[in-house]
């Protein structure tokens, strides 16, 4: 273990100078290229011409998660070109800031570079403003956001620019993040500890020091074991995860086609990891409902009165328990057969139906409420079913006319469904 704790113990004396002032994370703000972590993390050669100052730089959108590097990659990009940058955040002002530094902007021979920060927070009429200005050439605009561009940047300013997807940060890339944030604290850290405060801080460089910084603060001497700092920090971490973002949609999408997939324990993490990180129970259940219907249908008639009950017994007994049926349920519905079938059919009709919208009801098929109905001979020659003993009359035609011998419905065979496709063959020899 010695050996290991060299690694995360300076040998010279905590540097604080500035600390009093500024906040870790922006003390360890890279204010040069060889300062920056993960920089060979984002694809392409794109960043490493610009990085080299090898022409000028086009509008760009930064679009990674929190934490990711993307304000200070768009600072060191902007300050490393030869033109005029000028940083503003949309949490701490609006368009008539921006329109101020726009028109100082046309002031200057040269085009302004104009770093957006969270640029997401201007809804979509309000980034109308900056599409003139980028046009005409008197900005440059940098943008930053969490948030997926196709979804919060207006189309018109995004065609007109080139997005940057800066990954999540790899695990590497934050142990050398440590290592700086404790080489300018008094914090010493067991590997086991490092290890853990890493995997807390899900790839985010800044909650990761900001981790260490609530820590050095709380404590001064001594190494801390991974107990100590989970005593201080608390024993849970959370989730990265937006209930109304994009990270929504993705862990949505990963939780149904881990269930399609028949992967119960992929289904039980991203089930999961949406309720730890706070999001209503009753989204996952409702999503379970429509998968036993659109995913399982017949191959397993039991998955869609489950995930019923799992409502039902959600809502009588609650959380933390509640957690127990939606488990069940997920289980069940992962390792079930799976059959799109019913799925598949509802469309095969829905497009018959926009096709054949006024085909006649066959006059058997009618009801005749009306003396005059019934001598118009609506109804005059049904066969009920029921008074055969195969419970199926033979050569009745339910479809109209122009339907006649179309079939929507095509049961898979196996699962349920395998017991269908063969009650569908009897019934068909048995009408010949």
């Amino acid at each position: 273990m010695s050996k290991n704790l060299q690694l995360f113990k300076s040998s010279e004396p905590p540097k604080r100078e500035l600390y009093s002032s500024k906040t870790l994370s922006e003390i360890l703000r890279p204010r040069f290229w060889s300062d920056f972590v993960g920089l060979g993390e984002i694809k392409g050669e794109f960043i490493s011409r610009l990085k080299e100052n090898k022409g000028r730089p086009p509008s760009l959108i930064f679009w990674g998660p929190p934490g990711s590097g993307k304000t200070t990659l768009a600072k060191l990009l902007g300050k490393n070109s030869d033109l005029r940058f000028v940083e503003f955040s949309a949490v701490l002002g609006g368009i008539k800031e921006v329109r101020e530094i726009i028109d100082e902007a046309e002031n200057y021979p040269e085009p302004t570079i104009l770093f957006i920060d969270e640029i997401h927070r201007f809804n979509k009429a309000q980034q109308d403003a900056f599409l003139p200005h980028v046009e005409a050439g008197t900005i440059i605009l940098f943008g930053a956001t969490t948030e997926n561009p196709s979804f919060y940047v207006n189309q018109a300013l995004l065609s007109r620019a080139r997005v940057v997807v800066v990954p999540q940060l790899s695990q590497e890339s934050l142990r050398v993040i440590l290592q700086r944030a404790l080489e300018k604290t008094a914090l010493a850290l067991a590997e086991e500890s490092a290890s853990y405060l890493i995997s807390f801080a899900s790839g985010d460089a800044r909650k990761l020091i900001n981790l260490i910084e609530s820590l050095a603060e709380v404590h001064q001497e001594g190494e801390l074991s991974v107990d100590d700092v989970k005593r201080i920090l608390g024993d849970k971490g959370f989730s990265f995860y937006d209930r109304e973002g994009e990270e929504h949609y993705n862990i949505a999408s990963a939780f149904i086609k881990s269930l399609r997939g028949s992967d119960p324990d992929a289904a039980l993490y991203w089930g999961f990891r949406m309720l730890e990180a706070g999001e209503d129970p009753r989204f996952l259940i409702r999503r379970m409902m429509i998968f036993a219907s659109e995913d399982i249908g017949n191959a397993d008639p039991r998955a869609l009165p489950l995930t019923t009950a799992t409502a039902d017994a959600f809502d009588r007994v609650g959380l933390p328990e509640g957690r127990i049926p939606i488990a069940q349920c997920i289980t069940f519905l992962a390792t079930a057969p799976k059959s799109n079938r019913s799925y598949l059919a509802m469309h095969s009709a829905i497009d018959a139906v926009a096709q054949h919208p006024s085909s006649s009801v066959p006059l058997h098929l009618r009801n005749a409420p009306t003396k005059l109905m019934k001598d118009l001979s609506y109804g005059a020659e049904y066969q009920y079913p029921h008074d055969s003993p195969e419970g199926f009359v033979k050569g009745v035609q339910y479809m109209p006319d122009a339907l006649v011998g179309t079939r929507f419905y095509e049961p898979k065979d196996s699962g349920y469904e395998k017991n269908i496709l063969e009650r569908q063959k009897l019934l068909k020899d048995n009408s010949k």
